[in-house]
């Protein structure tokens, strides 16, 4: 076991050839951590499909997010940080492992467990099928042993009495017979507009029993991993949240009609899930309101956020708790004609990640035994980083919030410093793994440069300083060529330091 995964690997070898970023990767001191009076709990929030721009710490002007934009606003929000899997599955094993690709190590619950620290879920941590394990209310491929105490929240999803639209297919109907549910080929373009306050949702269900638990746990130490399941479809949410998202209103993104032929993405690097293919290219309006039931869900899920916020207030526990916020992986809503995810662009690869150490709310507390954090050292208020960091990291970063070794097998890297002071860096760049059944695809992310490096050879390279929004592919420009030259070399590198190869098999 180690006490923490602060050190940073070497200079970076990468046979003879380096790209040079902007910001290097600093060599972290264990003063660092010591300096540093662990909190006393730690709860876990993980949104499902977040994509990041849509929240309003992450500059949305248009979603309703309150709630996560007040955590953000007294903790740390990370501007650049990315999943290791592109869809659910291998993204939460991947965070709950800290392994990249493998299962070897043991779970972030029992780790804490072996320390004597309950380790509680309540909801989607580890994967479960939505709708379908959230319809039945069971456990999906949840690790039982990581969990001290686990509990569902069940759910009708598409079932939800309340307007039901099918966008792609153009439906429009509150008759609860052949809606689209668990294993339909339509269901990933359901909304359902509910009248109420839809306390039925398996996100308030879910809320609710976290709350429940704050008051259980209130004299201990605890982890508590909450899983919210929207925005991922069906988008079911309050109507007076649909409200607030006219679709007349909705922007598209602005390749929502992109002819790919000429877009300069490879055929490897362009999802199953496209306009064309869905059937919703018919139908510009309809791409609008998924925009509109996506925004509805983030509010719904986001709202969810807050009363667990005001939970821990009320029960004195903000001071004591960390809170720390993510998703599995971002989305596509018809960007480039994409939808949903198991892709290396950015608005899949990139994920939101706000953690708030613990908000001081009076006097200075000078008594150590409290293990309260001092926010003049932590995570001032308001703080952002644009370190990159990677969802690995959240495994022990939580171990050295709640003083507990990490396990040696973990690949990621605690965040206590970067927490410490927003200007350190970790890492000269993050990757993201699209992984098939005989091959794995790379995305090798640097605060420049973004080069997605297919099985077949293909690949794609973005200027992301020049070019946010991946309009022109420069892998094929001459002018760029010792570019990705130097990038490829350097992620064969990585691949080789993190242990990982080009096959699953």
């Amino acid at each position: 076991m180690k006490k923490s995964n602060l050190s940073l690997v070497g200079t970076l070898l990468l046979f003879g050839l380096m790209v040079v970023d902007p910001l290097l990767a600093d060599e972290p001191t264990d003063g660092d951590l010591n300096s540093i009076s662990p909190v006393k709990s730690v709860l876990l929030i993980v949104s499902d499909d977040l994509r990041a721009s849509t929240l309003g710490c992450y500059g949305d002007q248009v979603t309703r997010t309150p709630n996560l934009d007040r955590m953000a606003a007294s903790g740390m929000v990370f501007d650049r940080a990315y999943c290791q899997g592109t869809w659910c599955a291998p993204s939460r094993k991947s965070f709950m492992r800290s392994r990249y690709v493998d299962a070897g190590c043991p779970t972030l619950g029992e780790t804490l467990k072996a320390a004597d620290i309950p380790s509680t879920r309540v909801g989607k941590i580890f994967h479960m099928r939505v709708p379908g394990d959230i319809f039945d209310g069971t456990n999906g491929e949840d690790v039982a042993e990581c969990w001290t105490e686990r509990f569902n929240s069940q759910g009708d999803e598409a079932h939800t009495v309340g307007d039901y639209a099918c966008l792609n297919q153009n439906i429009f109907t509150t008759a609860m017979e052949g809606r689209q549910g668990a294993r339909t080929a339509h269901r990933m373009f359901v909304t359902v507009q509910v009248d109420g306050d839809a306390t039925d949702q398996p996100d308030y269900k879910s809320a609710s029993k976290a709350i429940e638990l704050l008051h259980r746990y209130q004299d201990q130490s605890f982890f508590l991993a909450v899983g919210l399941v929207r925005p991922h479809y069906p988008m079911v949410a309050p109507k007076t949240m649909f409200e607030h998202y006219p679709a007349e209103s909705m922007e598209l993104p602005n390749t929502w009609n992109q002819d790919l032929s000429k877009s300069g993405i490879p055929p490897a690097g362009q999802p199953g899930g496209r306009s064309a293919q869905n059937g919703i290219d018919r139908y510009p309006i309809n791409q609008k309101r998924m925009w509109s039931g996506y925004r509805a869900s983030v509010e719904f899920m986001d709202a969810q956020v807050g009363r667990m916020l005001d939970a821990l207030e009320e029960l004195g526990l903000s001071e004591t708790t960390a809170v720390v916020f993510t998703s599995d992986h971002g989305y596509h809503l018809g960007d480039h004609t994409f939808w949903q995810k198991s892709n290396l662009h950015e608005n899949v690869a990139k994920v939101p990640l706000i953690i708030r150490p613990g908000v001081r709310s009076g006097t200075s507390h000078a008594n150590a035994s409290t293990q309260i954090f001092d926010t003049q050292m932590l995570a001032k208020q308001g703080q952002r980083s644009e370190s990159l960091v990677e969802l690995v990291d959240l495994y022990p970063t939580v171990c050295d919030l709640m003083s507990v070794p990490t396990p040696s097998a973990c690949q990621g890297k605690s965040l206590i410093p970067i927490l410490s002071d927003p200007s350190r860096t970790l890492r000269a760049e993050a990757i993201t793994i699209l992984g098939q059944r005989k091959t794995r695809h790379f995305l090798l992310r640097t605060h420049r440069w973004a080069l997605m490096s297919y099985q077949n050879g293909s690949t794609e390279l973005y200027d992301m300083q020049k070019d946010p929004e991946q309009l022109t592919n420069l892998a094929n420009d001459p002018e760029y060529a010792v570019t990705q030259t130097d990038l490829q070399r350097r992620l064969a590198s990585v691949i080789a330091q993190r242990g990982l190869s080009l096959s699953t098999q």
